[in-house]
Formats: structure tokens, C-alpha cells, sequence
């Protein structure tokens, strides 16, 4: 995660700063995700992972994961200005021993064959799957732990790794509940 360069994330005597997982549900229309970022553009807060789509047709909502950091204070600061906006619906912040947290990546190999059959052996390790091979190259998809898919990416750079599509981190609460309510 990069350190933020945003006066409004220095550790002080008010807390340490700190990764966070925010959800924000919206209305799924034109402009909004532009207003959200440009919330945390506007204060100097940074977005370390951005991941954003419908979840819901009939009610029209969208799901908004971002994650940041920030000192306790700032992080409540996000959450307090996101609800204001229009037309956030509901903030949550998610906590790490209460969430599952997931990042899809696709990365695509190009290389000699040795190289290729040696990257290939270490994605297995992932729980990779192979959606494109050709005689010079492959492309895997891997979901894992954001630090997971940036430990293989290390691994196949040396092995001809040419390319890297990541979503951003998506999360979801464990056990029954949903939305920070229980079921």
C-alpha cells in the first residue's frame, strides 16, 4: 500500500495511520463514481484500489470498494462526507477479521518455452487458471489476497512477464451479515 502524501493522513497523537476497506452503495447513474473520486481528489485523500459495479438492477445501486488510509479521525471524516453526497445510500467500513477480501488479476506471460513451462509451474501454486495459450505466450487469471497476486507477480517478471490487468479489491462480510446488519 503507498504511503499517502495528504496533510490530512499524518500519524499524530490522534492515531496511526491505517489501511481501510470503505463499501459505498449508490445509485447507478452518470456521474456519480466522477463525484466520489473527486471527493477524495478534492481533500488530497488517496485511493490506493478502486473497484465499482451494478449490484443491484431493479433498485438501480452500485457497489463502490475503495481502499485507503488514513489516521482513525480521517478515516471517520471519509465516511461522515461519502454519506453526504448525493446519491451515496450507505457507507460501511469493513474490518479485516470480519471480511473476506479478494483481487482478480490477469497476467499475461510472453517468453521462451523453458521460461514459459517454469511461470506456468508457479501459478499453479495460485490456483491459477489458463485462459489463453499460444506457442509464445499465456494469460492467467488469479484471485487471491492483493499481497498474494503482488508475490506472483515478482515471481514471473524474471520470467517474461509482459503484461497486468488488476480489478482493485472487492470485499464481503463473513458469517450471516450483510450491509452491517445481522441475518
Amino acid at each position: 500500500m503507498a504511503i499517502s502524501k495528504s496533510a490530512y493522513s499524518v500519524a499524530g497523537k490522534i492515531g496511526k495511520i491505517e489501511g481501510h476497506t470503505i463499501v459505498v452503495w449508490v445509485d447507478n447513474e452518470t456521474g456519480v463514481l466522477a463525484r466520489v473520486v473527486g471527493f477524495f481528489a478534492g481533500r488530497g485523500y488517496n485511493i490506493d484500489s478502486l473497484a465499482v459495479a451494478e449490484v443491484d438492477k431493479k433498485n438501480n445501486l452500485s457497489r463502490i470498494t475503495i481502499v485507503t488510509s488514513g489516521t482513525p479521525r480521517v478515516i471517520e471524516q471519509i465516511k461522515l462526507q461519502l454519506m453526504k453526497l448525493v446519491p451515496v445510500h450507505k457507507v460501511a467500513d469493513f474490518p479485516k477479521d470480519k471480511t473476506l477480501f479478494r483481487e482478480l488479476a490477469l497476467l499475461k506471460v510472453v517468453s521462451n518455452k523453458q521460461k514459459r513451462q517454469k511461470a506456468t509451474k508457479i501459478c499453479n501454486k495460485y490456483n491459477s487458471l489458463i485462459l489463453d495459450k499460444t506457442k509464445k505466450s499465456f494469460v492467467v487469471e488469479v484471485a487471491a489476497l492483493r499481497k498474494e497476486i503482488d508475490k506472483l507477480i515478482n515471481l514471473l517478471q524474471p520470467l517474461g512477464l509482459a503484461s497486468v490487468s488488476r480489478t482493485g479489491v472487492v470485499a464481503m462480510s463473513k458469517g450471516s451479515e450483510v450491509f452491517g446488519e445481522k441475518q
